[in-house]
């Protein structure tokens, strides 16, 4: 198994604090750890060699400074901010180039919260086993805690397999960020679970994929495969699109494996009131004030 951490988003929410120069996940939000280093910490069942970081060329030095035990061609640098799906697609094709096409990749974000690392390694170990077994798109998703109007969420279909108490799901749809009273209709029902984006499947699968639903992405993903040089010139022109657009709600659902994880203490950190609402449950009020002090500062600036 080989992990690629994505950490190349710019984290606008969270302005000031997170900026394009400095986004969220390379600053200590929670703890004495950035977001990004403990994205690595929880991928300790791997070996640094297998794993990979898709940024850009102006977080090099965030790279280096807080994650020197990755090698550097494991550092996958994007010519522009292309999103998830053109930034997954080079990940993977880089794996299969160097490591075959039946390789299993887990896409892990930077900037998430995740409070749990056993369940999430347990999880990706069960979603690689169904990755190798049925050659399927594996989603690691979470129960929802409250009626959250910021994250997507996944429609649960019938119970497919469980594994070591982790039980696996077919889908029957994705929504996108819900209104209030949605998002209570969803979580009152226990059949929907939140999005964390957080996917298990096989290089050569996702490439397939590619192929069938995004051909035009996946020749140019070909050209930088066979002509590493052309990645300058041909990243740029692939199509802004995100991974749930291009190709998870394009494949037949049958395809699709959603893994529930009922205890991961997950959050993408992703507005100032989910910082705060974290922030007080760990009592560590020093750092709202922090926080709101530079949010009020810069308000003051603007004006």
């Amino acid at each position: 198994m080989k992990a690629v951490i994505l950490a190349g988003g710019g984290g606008t929410r969270l302005w000031p604090l997170s900026t394009p120069e400095k986004p969220k996940q390379f600053h200590k939000l929670v703890n004495e750890k950035t977001l990004f280093q403990e994205t690595i910490d929880r991928l300790d069942f791997l070996e640094p060699t297998d794993i990979y970081i898709a940024t850009n060329k102006d977080h090099k030095h965030f790279i280096e400074e807080q994650a020197p035990q990755i090698r550097e061609e494991n550092i996958i640098y994007e010519p522009a901010l292309r999103d998830t799906a053109s930034c997954i697609g080079l990940a993977a094709a880089t794996i299969e180039t160097r490591h075959g096409p039946e390789e299993v990749m887990v896409i892990a974000y930077a900037d998430h919260l995740i409070e749990n690392k056993a369940e999430f390694q347990k999880c990706l170990q069960v979603a690689e086993q169904i990755a190798i077994q049925e050659n399927t798109l594996n989603i690691v998703e979470v129960t929802p805690e409250e009626p959250n109007t910021n994250y997507g969420y996944v429609h649960l279909g019938e119970k497919h397999n469980q594994i070591d108490g982790i039980s696996s799901f077919k889908v029957k749809g994705f929504k996108e960020k819900p209104d209030a009273a949605t998002a209570e209709e969803f979580v009152k029902s226990g059949e929907y679970l939140w999005n964390t984006g957080i996917y298990v499947w096989k290089t050569g699968i996702l490439m397939e994929k590619f192929a069938e639903h995004a051909p035009d992405t996946h020749k140019k993903l070909a050209q930088i495969q066979e002509l590493p040089g052309s990645l300058e010139s041909v990243y740029p022109t692939l199509e802004k699109i995100s991974i749930d657009y291009a190709i998870m709600e394009k494949v037949d659902p049958e395809e699709i494996r959603i893994i529930e994880a009922r205890n991961l203490g997950w959050s993408d950190i992703g507005t100032w009131e989910t910082l705060f609402k974290e922030l007080e449950e760990r009592d560590d009020f020093k750092r709202i004030e922090e926080f709101k002090k530079i949010r009020e500062e810069a308000k003051q600036t603007e004006s």
